[in-house]
């Protein structure tokens, strides 16, 4: 089998050290085994998305000495693309509608002893969950605006014990409940990271997945979303994430560890390449 791996950075500010390191994860790996290197930009964030992050991104990739196969992929102009995959999972009858604010949510959770959490933070509550068919048409004919969720508990049952084979640990089984009701999509948006990030990998025939161990997590809801849309399911590699000298994990804020404003210091691709992990 190719192996075929990708890099999808959001370009919501400047690529860090941590950023560097899994691309190069990814890009090695395929470049070791013959196969391919995708690169991907999930940019369905209109809010916090701009161009010129897009553009800093592939002139960071270049510089750095990775190339990639094909086409770059932009979601944002693949909308149509997640429709039909939505369409399923609301046949299925494991997607409701909630109509929660993000305060409200918050309140809800707040007034909670112990909310669990997940990948994503607190778990939603299931305010909208037990809603009557009837009242969800009649607020969604209202105009309100609404989230679409999954009914993890719903999804779970109808798919049945799932597990995904992680590298350097085995067999990991998925537990898609620790993660809640997440959002797939909104009323205006057609999907959100976790339908999306599934659909593409998918699409794009992508064999193993690279990136960090922020996102272990979220695979829980990825595999079960995979058996839903009949799709294959990747191998999966959960990289450590870099820190600074006080432990701290690498974030766009660091403005200061930025690959342009190391390369603005003078910092060759090789000294970064160093930096990221990868000498």
């Amino acid at each position: 089998m190719t192996v075929v791996t990708r890099f999808a950075p959001s370009p919501t500010g400047y690529l860090h050290l941590g950023h560097a390191h899994s691309a190069l994860a990814g890009w090695q790996a395929a470049r070791e085994a013959g196969g391919k290197f995708l690169l991907r930009i999930e940019d369905i964030d209109r809010a916090r998305c701009r161009a010129e992050f897009t553009a800093a991104i592939l002139e960071d990739i270049a510089w750095l000495g990775m190339d990639w196969n094909g086409d770059v992929r932009r979601q944002s102009e693949h909308l149509d693309d997640y429709r039909v995959p939505l369409d399923r999972l609301k046949a299925l009858g494991v997607i409701y509608p909630c109509f929660c604010t993000r305060s409200a949510i918050k309140a809800e959770i707040a007034a909670a002893d112990a909310a669990p959490h997940g990948a994503d933070g607190p778990l939603y509550p299931g305010t909208c969950r037990a809603l009557s068919p009837g009242e969800r048409i009649k607020r969604e004919a209202s105009g309100e605006a609404f989230a679409l969720r999954l009914d993890v508990a719903k999804a779970a049952e109808a798919a049945g014990p799932l597990s995904w084979e992680e590298e350097g640990r085995g067999t990991i089984a998925a537990d898609p409940a620790s993660q809640g009701d997440v959002v797939l999509a909104r009323k205006d948006t057609p999907t959100s990271y976790h339908l999306a990030v599934t659909v593409d990998d998918a699409l794009q025939g992508v064999t193993l997945v690279t990136r960090g161990e922020d996102l272990f997590a979220s695979t829980h809801i990825h595999r079960l979303l995979q058996a839903l849309l009949g799709y294959p399911a990747p191998r999966y590699r959960h990289h450590r994430l870099l820190t600074d000298a006080s432990g701290r994990r690498f974030a766009k804020r660091d403005q200061v560890l930025t690959l342009r404003a190391l390369r603005e210091a003078g910092k060759s691709p090789i000294q970064v390449r160093v930096l990221a992990g990868f000498g």
